[in-house]
C-alpha cells in the first residue's frame, strides 16, 4: 500500500471486484454509457488472472474508510504495448489534481516494466479524461475500439 495524496492507493484483489464494478458502472451510469459485463467489462469479472497474472496491474485507490474510490488497470496487448484501462474516480476525488498525478505515476509504470507505448480507448463525453490524456501527450490514433468508447489514444514512450 502507498499513500496518495488523501488516499490509499495498492494492488486490486478479487475480493474488490463487486466494489470496482460497482464505482465503474456507477459513474459510466453518470454518462449514460452501458456496462459491458460479457464484453469490455468482463475483465472486472476476476481482476487477478486478467492483469496480474498477464503480467499487468490493476490498482485501486482506497479512501479513509476502506472503500474503493478509484481504478486504474495496465493490460498486456503484446511484448511492446500495454493498455491503460479502467481509469475511473469517484466524484468525491475528482478535481483534487490525483488524475494527472496517478496517470503520470501508471506512465511511469508501464515505462519500468519495459513497454514501448500505452495505448487507450476512451468515449469523448469523458471530457475531463480526455483533456487529462491529451495534456500528458496522448494522440488520437485512428483504430477500430470497443463499442463504448468512440477514439482511441497512443503515448510512446521514450526511454529514461
Amino acid at each position: 500500500m502507498e499513500r496518495f495524496g488523501p488516499v490509499t492507493i495498492r494492488p486490486a484483489i478479487n475480493a474488490d471486484c463487486k466494489a470496482i464494478q460497482d464505482l465503474v458502472f456507477g459513474i459510466l451510469a453518470e454518462y449514460d454509457l452501458a456496462p459491458d459485463r460479457d464484453g469490455t467489462d468482463r475483465d472486472l469479472n476476476d481482476i487477478e488472472a486478467n492483469y496480474d497474472e498477464r503480467g499487468g496491474v490493476f490498482e485501486v485507490l482506497i479512501d479513509h474508510s476502506g472503500n474503493v474510490i478509484g481504478t486504474i488497470g495496465l493490460h498486456p496487448l503484446d511484448a511492446e504495448t500495454i493498455e491503460l484501462r479502467k481509469m475511473y474516480f469517484a466524484p468525491s476525488i475528482r478535481g483534487l489534481g490525483l488524475g494527472r498525478k496517478l496517470l503520470e505515476r501508471t506512465i511511469e509504470k508501464a515505462r519500468n516494466l519495459g513497454y514501448m507505448r500505452i495505448y487507450l480507448e476512451t468515449a469523448l463525453i469523458l471530457k475531463q479524461a480526455v483533456h487529462l490524456y491529451e495534456s500528458v501527450g496522448f494522440t488520437p490514433v485512428d483504430v477500430m475500439h470497443t463499442p463504448r468508447c468512440d477514439q482511441a489514444y497512443v503515448l510512446e514512450l521514450d526511454r529514461r
